[in-house]
């Protein structure tokens, strides 16, 4: 069991990678702090608080400023159109405030990350968007204690971060900040019960507190929070969904997690990722969950290839962001179900246009991934050498990290092909 140094909740739990095939257990999950184009483009404005400081006072009535402003930015963010979401944070600040635009441009850098999450060429600039953001709302509650909004940001502006370092392995770093997350979003609801939004990180904290292991339980009675209720979160986190002004969206995507992991509804769970597809069509993350649950969790490899062929097409006519990385992986998860159900050649027909993909060319550890999958096709052909040559191919561009756990894939593979001699 992972060490977890506190139990926290946020507005998001850990977001997995696209081809994720395990749930993180719960002592993951809370210790994190949440449970979870070349150029991204999303810098900290020049001119920001974090420079200046900012000195305008906002005091909506009854939620969040320019709500309605806000939320539409984030649908821009989770629609994945990410340079159009910079240029309107860069619109929107004032007249809503600046620290919610800093929180807003660190939540659209990693949805950015999550595009290709094991990629780290973004690394850098996440820590420096993060603490920017951090700086920002933190001053916001210096010089308005009594701000709910400033309580929420600052709150909000940790979470992101938080994600970040666990899907890096930095669990305890995450663990760090994780109270302070927790008692922001306590005293925002303190100031202003209606602040709903808010509502989904309390939600989160007391669904996880129940979910956890008793030996995290016991660090929970050790550090002197509160224990938690598992219905009751849940209804705390859909009452957030529903009557939020910011979160809606969001919150669905981290919902459909809770409906995999620990809910055990999987058919409620690709609901919510559906109606976020038909919302944000041009954001390839959601359709590949559509076919990874269907591969995982309903074993329907005919639906999955289905879901798989439809992300190819919005790739191949420009309708999806990051379309280059979107058709790459379209056509990995394609051919590996295509495999499943036996079509090994049209599997080699699928792969043919990426065979030569470069080793270190986006997504990351595509060739690695082609390879394997080309490999299984050829296998299954009774193509022995050819088969062997591409698992050869996949172990030696594979990263040094693996994150899909290739080598040992190809290396299982090998012995196969050995032991059928």
């Amino acid at each position: 069991m992972k060490l977890a140094l506190a139990i926290v909740a946020t507005w998001l739990v850990v977001a997995a990678p696209w081809n994720v095939r395990l749930k993180p257990d719960a002592t993951t999950v809370l210790a994190s702090g949440l449970d979870p184009d070349a150029e991204s483009g999303f810098r900290v404005a020049s001119g920001s608080n974090v420079a200046s400081g900012f000195s305008r006072t906002f005091q909506p009535t009854g939620g969040l400023t320019e709500a309605a402003r806000l939320a539409a930015i984030y649908d821009t963010i989770l629609a994945a159109r990410l340079d159009a979401a910079r240029d309107e944070l860069a619109r929107a600040c004032p007249p809503a405030p600046e620290p919610a635009c800093d929180t807003l441009r660190e939540v659209a850098l990693w949805w950015r990350i999550q595009q290709d999450q094991s990629d780290r060429a973004l690394d850098a600039e996440m820590e420096r968007t993060a603490a920017a953001a951090i700086a920002s709302t933190t001053r916001w509650t210096g010089q308005e204690p009594q701000s709910a909004e400033a309580f929420f940001y600052q709150a909000a502006a940790r979470a992101p971060l938080e994600q970040w370092r666990v899907v890096r392995g930095q669990r305890l770093a995450a663990a760090r900040d994780g109270k302070r997350i927790k008692d922001a979003l306590e005293r925002a609801l303190e100031l202003d019960p209606s602040l709903q939004d808010a509502w989904f990180g309390i939600g989160l904290y007391h669904y996880y507190a129940d979910v956890a292991p008793a030996a995290l339980k016991f660090l929970r009675m050790l550090l002197l929070l509160p224990g938690g209720d598992r219905r009751e979160g849940l209804q705390e986190m859909l009452r957030a969904r529903d009557q939020g002004q910011l979160l809606r969206g969001e919150a669905d995507y981290q919902m459909h997690w809770l409906y995999l992991w620990y809910e055990h509804e999987p058919t409620r769970a690709l609901e919510l990722l559906r109606g976020l597809d038909a919302r944000y069509r041009s954001n390839p993350i959601f359709l590949q969950r559509i076919a990874d649950v269907e591969h995982t969790y309903f074993s329907d490899h005919a639906a999955s290839a289905r879901t798989w062929e439809t992300l190819l097409a919005r790739a191949s006519a420009g309708e999806v962001e990051l379309a280059s990385i979107a058709d790459v992986r379209a056509r990995i998860g394609l051919a590996s179900e295509l495999n499943e159900l036996a079509q090994h050649r049209r599997a080699l027909t699928i792969l043919e246009p990426v065979i030569g993909h470069g080793a270190t060319a986006p997504p990351y550890a595509a060739r690695a991934l082609v390879q394997l999958a080309r490999g299984d096709a050829l296998a299954a052909l009774g193509d022995r050498s050819g088969a062997r040559a591409a698992y050869d191919d996949a172990i030696a561009s594979t990263p040094r990290d693996d994150p899909d756990d290739v080598r040992t894939r190809a290396r299982r593979a090998i012995a196969q092909l050995r032991s059928s001699r």
